[in-house]
């Protein structure tokens, strides 16, 4: 018999309005420190504390940012453990402010950028906070190279936790491990969710394949959050070992980035008891659809869109007529997830705003059944030979090749075709699984995609592979190296493959 978890207990309609405290991100810590004030709240794997402890120290370090009258916006630079960064994050919310979470990983330039916009904010009294108060900023990979700041609402987390209960049911609100850094929003989000939900979570400080399933192995974590990334560092580390499966994961959440889907028996093998779940979404939309994890779905379909979401498909949502189904458009998303504004630093990759409305300028499709296909996006469409190509698709195919890593497709100028597609691969890093040549990768692209998505030109990119501050593929690093191929300077990183 499953024990009911303390958020059914508290919420037994999760479809009806949330008591006033939790609307609040930090709100229902003070209910969780008087009903269960030894239950473990937050863990580190090495250091943990209980409801009350956690409370206790939130109340207090928020006191003592009133007192001083602190900015409006206190911007957290990364320094102590993970454990301590959520305490002072929390301090902060609790506070009536704003916490703007730097990545301690940024390069020093980045970091003083950054700093210098919150810099001189003047110190304030600030009233107790609301559901409309904004309560994090948190930062997303700009096409210039320096981060885009994005402010968020309680509400719009708040709901977000509301709606993974009400739409994914029990397991959603079980104790939760997340390993990593907090300054990714996902890690940052499900942190707060087990804290939300009184269920409780475990970080991890630095990620660690093999210590991540140690600890899932206890059976103390029925909710795993984790990127692709991880999820193939934990196959591969599980192979190597033979280690066995992983029975105490009721439930894991993947996001971050596409899903290697023809990888999914395996996780499933690894993980034999857990519900699988994709879904997308976005730093400044939160959640948007889901989907059960499936080798045989569509590559594009990303799933259906939560309850608390309605999607349009088209150039504008206040003018179409709303006949274009099965055409593919700009996304556009409404919801309670929707994040503020920007902060600071912005670029052409900005969210667009219709009304109640918002792009992040991903392009899709819906299908006669309601699913959300999501073609790429908007910015990184290649027009060859007068059709369009959403680089993601072709990607997302190579990359199910299993003698390859990681692939960026690119547009380069051609006086024929418009653009030529060209395609970044990455070095293999040793010989045991020698990487196909170009011919048979072309082949590869044509077996399931049409013969002019198959690129003509292949590069291998030479040292690590450059990836965002959330762990994303750096597609503007690479597409530089690929300009800098038509000037006098050898390119540095890239040679012709094969």
């Amino acid at each position: 018999m499953q024990i009911p978890s303390p958020l059914s207990l508290a919420l037994p309609d999760l479809g009806a309005a949330l008591p006033a405290a939790f609307e609040l991100v930090h709100g229902p810590l003070a209910h969780w420190s008087r009903v269960q004030p030894d239950a473990v709240a937050l863990s580190n794997g090495l250091e943990q504390l209980g409801f009350a402890q956690l409370q206790a120290r939130v109340a207090s370090q928020a006191a003592a940012l009133r007192a001083r009258r602190a900015p409006a916006t206190v911007l957290l630079d990364g320094s102590g453990s993970g454990l301590e960064r959520i305490v002072d994050f929390l301090a902060v919310v609790a506070s009536g402010r704003c916490a703007a979470v730097a990545d301690p990983e940024w390069p020093a330039a980045v970091q003083q950028q950054i700093a210098a916009q919150f810099a001189e904010l003047a110190s304030v009294d600030m009233p107790e906070p609301g559901p409309e108060t904004p309560f994090y900023i948190g930062f997303t990979s700009g096409s210039s190279g320096l981060p885009k700041g994005f402010r968020r609402h309680h509400r719009s987390w708040t709901e977000s936790f509301r709606v993974s209960a009400q739409d994914l049911g029990e397991a959603a609100t079980q104790r939760v491990y997340a390993p990593g850094r907090l300054s990714h929003s996902l890690f940052l989000f499900a942190a707060l969710w087990g804290l939300w939900s009184g269920a409780g979570v475990e970080i991890q400080e630095r990620f660690s394949a093999g210590r991540a399933l140690a600890r899932l192995q206890s059976g103390a974590f029925p909710v795993l959050v984790a990127v692709p990334s991880q999820l193939q560092l934990m196959l591969e580390w599980a192979q190597r070992r033979q280690a066995p499966p992983v029975d105490g994961v009721a439930l894991l959440l993947i996001s971050g980035a596409r899903w290697m889907r023809e990888r999914t028996p395996a996780l499933q093998a690894l993980f034999p008891k857990a519900r699988i779940v994709e879904f997308y979404g976005a730093s400044e939309a939160s959640y948007i659809a889901w989907m059960d994890a499936d080798p045989q779905a569509p590559a594009q379909a990303v799933g259906r869109p939560f309850s608390n979401v309605r999607l349009h498909i088209g150039a504008d949502p206040l003018t179409d007529t709303g006949d274009n189904a099965g055409e593919p458009g700009l996304i556009w998303v409404r919801s309670p997830m929707l994040f503020i504004d920007y902060v600071g630093h912005s670029d052409g990759s900005a969210a667009l705003r219709r009304g109640d409305w918002l792009s992040v300028r991903d392009m899709g499709h819906i299908d006669a059944q309601g699913w959300l296909h999501l073609r790429g996006r908007e910015s990184r469409m290649i027009v060859t030979q007068g059709k369009n190509l959403f680089p993601e698709e072709v990607e997302a195919r190579l990359q199910a090749h299993p003698q390859l890593g990681q692939v960026s497709l690119h547009g380069v100028a051609d006086g024929l075709r418009g653009h030529a597609v060209h395609a970044v691969l990455q070095s293999p890093v040793d010989d045991v699984c020698p990487m196909p040549d170009a011919l048979a990768l072309a082949q590869w692209c044509r077996v399931t995609l049409e013969a002019f998505k198959a690129p003509r030109h292949w590069w291998l990119w030479q040292g690590a592979w450059p990836l965002t501050a959330s762990g994303k593929t750096d597609h503007a690093t690479l597409a530089r190296a690929l300009q800098a191929l038509d000037t006098d300077s050898k390119p540095q990183y890239l040679r012709p493959w094969p």
